[in-house]
């Protein structure tokens, strides 16, 4: 549902009881899935590992400052020859 359909159709009542409800069960809708996947990634990651990694670092994290396409290019890079990859340049 559009944000401005949720504001005509629900009370300010209503959204605070659904932010107090999610307070006391877990997050709600893409974000908990976001923490499923993460307890199953650690658990996984964790069998393997003498000192385990948190939860926290198997979730994603959107608040990120946007990347500029170079800057991408380059985690990509660098990604790649941390799983032992090389990096070929064009030959002139």
């Amino acid at each position: 549902m559009p944000v401005s359909e949720l504001l005509a159709r629900t009370t300010s009542r209503e959204l605070t009881e659904w932010a107090a409800y999610e307070k006391l069960a877990g997050p709600l809708g893409p974000r908990r899935g976001d923490v499923h996947a993460a307890i199953i990634a650690a658990a996984v990651v964790n069998m393997q590992r003498k000192r385990p990694l948190p939860i926290s670092d198997f979730l994603p994290r959107w608040d990120r400052a946007p990347k500029t396409p170079e800057q991408l290019f380059q985690a990509a890079m660098a990604a790649n020859v941390a799983m032992g990859g090389t990096v070929r340049t064009p030959s002139t």
